[in-house]
């Protein structure tokens, strides 16, 4: 990666709030899992906290500072940070508000769809941390521009269970199943994740059940059963619905395991 010095200022996040940077930051605290693993691997220098959720890269050795809904903001000040990045799906409002009013700079990201993802991302690495676009980030967005692989395989993706909640409209998740050429059953609905009867999932015929391993740890004995007429296919959450490097590799993970490696 690359990056040039520039003149510096107020940068408007994705939400259009000018956040004020006199020089790229050089200590951050994320408040985004995502969003921690992308600092991680592209500046881990100038990455200084994360929540407790932040679990990538493997051995990540940083201050903690909560979780992504009940951040310690105390703990968040005394890091010294010169910017906290969150999300407007994953963090609140009110800590965002509080924060900034403690005289922080906060950069909030939306991410709904791969695009969103990669510019958002590419923003954040390229006008805010002056360091270039990354090389996952460039091999991320060539490989999701390929065509679709397995158009009209309809599918459904619970997220949780008890009650059941599953995949809808909006999300990033949601469009990276298009991407792939897959037909989300709840991807209509009104509620970005609606809770759904199992008699309801049932009717809306999937082809395939995708049982990711978060927010809710589907396994081998806990998800399947649910589905005995329905072919099911244990998946990643983290390729499912994370944004950051893991992008670079999704693709062909999910792929592999949507047909068992045989491509």
């Amino acid at each position: 990666m690359t990056g040039q010095s520039r003149d510096f200022g107020p940068r408007q996040d994705d939400l259009g709030t000018a956040v004020p940077l006199p020089c790229p930051p050089r200590r951050i605290v994320s408040l985004v899992p995502s969003l921690t693993e992308a600092l991680a691997v592209t500046v881990p220098d100038r990455l200084v906290g994360a929540t407790d959720w932040c679990t990538q890269p493997a051995g990540l050795a940083v201050a903690r500072v909560r979780g992504t809904k009940n951040p310690d903001r105390t703990a968040i000040r005394a890091l010294r940070p010169d910017l906290v990045v969150a999300n407007q799906e994953e963090n609140r409002r009110l800590d965002v508000d509080r924060l900034r009013a403690a005289g922080i700079p906060v950069w909030v990201t939306v991410i709904e769809s791969v695009d969103q993802a990669l510019a958002s991302m590419g923003r954040l690495f390229e006008q805010v941390l002056d360091v270039g676009t990354p090389e996952w980030l460039t091999t991320a967005a060539q490989d999701w521009a390929r065509a679709p692989e397995l158009p009209g395989t309809r599918v459904a993706v619970p997220v949780w269970r008890d009650p059941w909640m599953v995949v809808g409209a909006r999300t990033f998740a949601g469009d990276l199943l298009a991407r792939l050429g897959l037909v989300n059953v709840f991807g209509a609905a009104t509620d970005r994740y609606p809770k759904v009867t199992l008699d309801e999932l049932r009717a809306a015929a999937p082809e395939v059940v995708l049982l990711p391993d978060e927010p809710y740890v589907f396994t081998a004995a806990d998800g399947p059963e649910a589905f005995p007429d329905i072919r099911t296919v244990l998946v990643s959450g983290r390729q499912l619905t994370w944004y950051g490097p893991s992008l670079a590799t999704a693709r062909t993970d999910l792929l592999d395991a949507l047909t068992g490696g045989m491509r």
